[in-house]
């Protein structure tokens, strides 16, 4: 695992700041994981066999991230618990997922963010599961909240809250290290 601790010095052209609710975390946010072109951070308390529709099928939001790490972006995940069976049924189909994949648990873990080419964050209530982001019905889906920002004052705390985590820095003072399967240190 890198454990690079990075500045972004973007200015984006126009900035903005969008909230996003309900079925807009799939429309808006998922979506944009297909655009990514260089790295995905993506932190959740929980984590579930999402699945997402591309070239008019579904397909399991895995197998984009495996398509991803084939094109050579840099995907990064945290998350506080083991995932069930079905997902991960789902991740053991994508072989690239075992090697390139950056992935760490961490039971502490409850924000939930994704980081698009360090220039993009959402940043809400989201869990990445089937109701908190993915494709079911808005008869089962939760009610989640959260925006997605481009704004350098938002996306740059985000990701020094990431990447410290990555890096491990609240590791040797955890009081939390017995449940704690995949120490970062």
């Amino acid at each position: 695992m890198t454990k690079n601790k990075r500045k972004v010095i973007f200015t984006p052209v126009s900035i903005f700041t969008k909230y996003i609710q309900n079925e807009e975390h799939y429309s808006e946010v998922i979506a944009r994981i297909a655009k990514v072109r260089e790295t995905l951070w993506i932190g959740t308390a929980d984590i579930k066999d999402v699945y997402v529709k591309q070239d008019g099928e579904s397909m399991p939001l895995l197998g984009q991230l495996a398509a991803l790490l084939k094109r050579g972006v840099g995907v990064r995940l945290v998350h506080a618990k083991e995932p069930g069976p079905n997902f991960r049924e789902d991740f053991d189909r994508f072989k690239i997922l075992t090697t390139d994949l950056e992935r760490v648990m961490c039971p502490r873990v409850h924000f939930k963010m994704m980081i698009f080419d360090l220039e993009t964050a959402y940043i809400g209530s989201a869990n990445l599961t089937g109701a908190g982001i993915g494709m079911k019905s808005s008869l089962r889906r939760n009610f989640e909240a959260g925006i997605l920002t481009n704004d350098p004052e938002l996306v740059q705390p985000a990701i020094e809250q990431f990447d410290t985590l990555w890096m491990g820095s609240h590791c040797k003072n955890c009081g939390r290290q017995e449940f704690c399967g995949d120490r970062i240190k």
